[in-house]
């Protein structure tokens, strides 16, 4: 049974997925209470509790207690199992609010992961499949010794507001993970991306490629965006389009972006041009920022180095987020750690570009083993 101490005690809706990602893996039960409390529409949204429903597929006799009203809930993680699971995620959200989150649980299974996720591919707010795809799992692969059936293929895209996509995410599982240097984030020498669209005229993807050279073209000449046109069943149910786009260094180093158009009947729409200009845009923001990983996967960076063997990891990074910062909080409440964070100012001004801080951001990994793990 579960004593009161052991229970990390948290209050409101924010950072809902970190909280219960570190709780599954340092096997601390967590309360959170006063989910909204003070809304209109207080309590868990859908998708919260989809996501409640994923985390317990993946795992063994984990108990997930949620009052009437729904604004608090008690999380006491059960063992990593993994395995084959299909899940169909609340389309108020995409898969990669859901994979984001599968990713940092996959590789301390006791099964190898085999998950299909039917929803929403591409949205305007979560990390698209595709930069999962091509640039998380590259992430991972720094600290695997093995990465053999490590991938995600899209069988079928799916727009806002109904979905009808499908990803299919393999992932082994890992004893021990590899410590990481990676302060070096080199010149950046080419820009890759996927221009995709679905139940639209083809031409749309053209015309993402099209405003995507005419801003970064500027900058570099070695780009190449690929264009997906999906049809028929591989289309999803609703009309969509939009952009995935990465830079690459000369270290191997990796700055990804993502945009998308608007649901189909929400009153708003974007052309394919302005899209491509935001898109191509964002990324010379994160390319602005420096760092050897983007904004988005600088939590991911954080919890390999902390997870890692006890040994010294550093990874130099751009301005850190809100959702980055507060991550290096919870990992301290959930695993003692503590990152020691250098800054690095580098001063611009004379380029007429302003000043940016870059930190080396430094740990000890606590030595982290998958028990679960068979050994051979």
């Amino acid at each position: 049974m579960t004593s009161a101490k052991a229970i990390k005690q948290y209050a409101g809706c924010n950072f809902f997925r970190q909280r219960l990602v570190l709780s599954t893996l340092s096997g601390h039960s967590v309360r959170i209470t006063d989910i909204r409390a003070d809304t209109d529409e207080p309590g868990l949204q859908e998708f919260e509790a989809n996501f409640l429903r994923l985390l317990d597929a993946v795992t063994n006799g984990t108990r997930i207690e949620v009052n009437e009203t729904g604004t608090s809930v008690l999380y006491v993680p059960g063992l990593l199992i993994g395995g084959t699971i299909e899940h169909d995620c609340n389309t108020a959200r995409s898969i990669g609010y859901f994979l984001e989150a599968l990713v940092q649980l996959a590789l301390f299974c006791k099964k190898p992961m085999r998950a299909t996720l039917r929803g929403v591919t591409n949205d305007e707010h979560d990390i698209s499949v595709d930069t999962i795809k091509y640039v998380t799992l590259a992430l991972m692969k720094r600290f695997l010794i093995d990465d053999e059936h490590l991938d995600v293929k899209i069988n079928k895209r799916g727009a806002m507001p109904d979905g009808g996509g499908e990803v299919f995410f393999t992932c082994p599982v890992a004893r021990k993970l590899r410590p990481l240097q990676l302060t070096d984030p080199g010149k950046l020498k080419r820009v890759r991306g996927s221009a995709f669209c679905m139940r639209v005229a083809p031409a749309f993807a053209n015309r993402l490629v099209d405003s995507t050279r005419g801003v970064l073209n500027q900058f570099l000449s070695d780009i190449y965006v690929y264009t997906d046109h999906a049809k028929g069943a591989q289309a999803g149910s609703c009309p969509g389009f939009g952009l995935s786009l990465m830079v690459e260094s000369t270290t191997g180093c990796m700055l990804s972006v993502d945009g998308c158009s608007k649901p189909a009947g929400s009153g708003a729409s974007i052309v394919p041009e302005d899209l491509g200009r935001f898109t191509s845009h964002a990324l010379l923001v994160e390319v602005f920022r420096g760092g050897c990983v983007d904004s988005t996967h600088q939590p991911l960076a954080l919890l390999f180095m902390a997870l890692g063997q006890m040994d010294v990891s550093k990874i130099l990074l751009g301005a850190l987020s809100p959702y980055t910062v507060q991550f290096m909080r919870l990992m301290r409440d959930f695993f003692g750690t503590v990152y020691k964070v250098e800054p690095q100012t580098e001063d611009r001004e004379e380029e007429g570009l302003g000043s940016d801080d870059k930190y080396i951001v430094s740990c000890v990994g606590v030595g982290f083993t998958n028990l679960s793990k068979t050994s051979i």
